[in-house]
């Protein structure tokens, strides 16, 4: 008798960050698709957590709470990016933390304004504002308003020309250090896990050691910037060090006429088991001290 096995999907952003998908239209996708359960990790926000928890329980959809956090030790190292799991996202003093992120966010948004500016290229903050709902803007915003406006003929031409490091209207992040990001999800009760490492280059060894020196959980193994090969590595890795495994597809949604890339990683369902298992330590040391 074969048994039923069960998919997800832990890494995805929605329109409340970079996503081109509503909350509930993620939703709604990841049961189109015969996901059993997915995490919303938008980047340094957790705005559209109710929404997508509400449609969770219309589509039969589990919906772990998320974040990805955006780190980097100093102004010339590696960003490096911390996803956190079973976060508590209602928490005060966690928002507290996301409202310093949210608002240097807008800043950078308004620098990049002027810088494309500077270069004559006048796009409508408005309607830049209001196609992303108002949330966040990143760059990736900025790339597909270029795109609109014909000032280049892809998301990627656009990063080349202007939006990439060391291009004319390029912002640097604000940005935490890998510690206090950590900290942040710990503090809100979640689990830290480091985002695609062989896609963001710190995949080695002695990374990993100074993380979890720093409290460090897990370890997103699958990706679709990681090849069969490295997945293998990363879970050896995860192994050794005893890091928990994640996976997603950190799915942006489609833009144009692409289809999102949700669940095509084949994340098993036990990796939400391992989670829950985690989560359940935290809280039990949490009650007891």
């Amino acid at each position: 008798m074969q048994h039923e096995v069960f998919y997800v999907d832990l890494h995805i952003h929605t329109t409340f960050s970079d996503g081109a998908l509503s909350p509930t239209e993620v939703v709604a996708y990841a049961s189109k698709v015969g996901l059993s359960a997915i995490s919303i990790t938008d980047h340094d926000t957790v705005d559209g957590m109710q929404e997508a928890v509400d449609a969770g329980k219309v589509y039969g959809v589990e919906v772990i709470p998320g974040i990805e956090l955006s780190a980097q030790e100093n102004a010339g190292s590696q960003e490096m990016h911390i996803l956190g799991y079973y976060i508590d996202w209602k928490s005060q003093d966690f928002n507290a933390a996301l409202d310093v992120l949210k608002n240097a966010r807008k800043q950078r948004a308004k620098t990049i304004f002027q810088n494309l500016k500077k270069s004559g290229i006048e796009l409508d903050g408005d309607g830049l504002v209001e196609n992303t709902g108002g949330k966040n803007i990143g760059r990736l915003h900025f790339a597909k308003a270029l795109v609109e406006k014909k000032y280049v003929g892809s998301i990627s031409e656009a990063f080349q020309k202007f939006l990439g490091s060391g291009r004319s209207a390029y912002v640097p992040k604000y940005f935490m250090s890998p510690k206090n990001a950590i900290e942040i999800i710990k503090k809100a009760g979640g689990i830290p896990v480091l985002a695609h490492p062989y896609y963001g280059r710190y995949g080695k060894k002695d990374i990993f050691k100074e993380l979890i020196n720093c409290g460090l959980m897990g370890i997103e193994a699958w990706h679709k910037s990681h090849p069969p090969n490295i997945v293998k590595k990363f879970l050896n890795m995860a192994e050794e060090l005893n890091l928990i495994v994640t996976g997603g597809s950190d799915c942006h949604g489609g833009y144009g006429k692409e289809v999102p890339l949700m669940g095509r990683i084949k994340v098993p369902y036990r990796v939400v088991e391992e989670l829950e298992r985690a989560e359940e330590k935290i809280r039990n040391c949490c009650c007891r001290s």
